[in-house]
């Protein structure tokens, strides 16, 4: 398989997937990352209080496009094999 920019843009919607199931209470919770309280005004997140944030965004935002792109991807794959 070639090093190509559709395996690029493949791996970043496989990624981003993988970031959209991460259940919190089935999954996060388990390892420790479950929701945590928000820091107080002025006081830097730490790294896990980020990240979990990037899930929670990513879970929410990212919900209808990557619906979208997974079934223009499949399409695609059909297509041109």
């Amino acid at each position: 398989m070639a090093f190509t920019l559709y395996s690029l843009i493949q791996t970043a919607i496989l990624c981003t997937n993988a970031i959209a199931v991460l259940h919190e209470e089935r999954f996060l919770s388990k390892i420790g990352w479950g929701d945590h309280g928000v820091g107080g005004f002025g006081d830097d997140p730490g790294i896990k209080a980020q990240v979990l944030n990037l899930i929670r965004s990513v879970r929410s935002v990212m919900r209808v496009p990557l619906i979208l792109v997974n079934s223009a991807c499949i399409v695609l794959l059909l297509l041109l094999g």
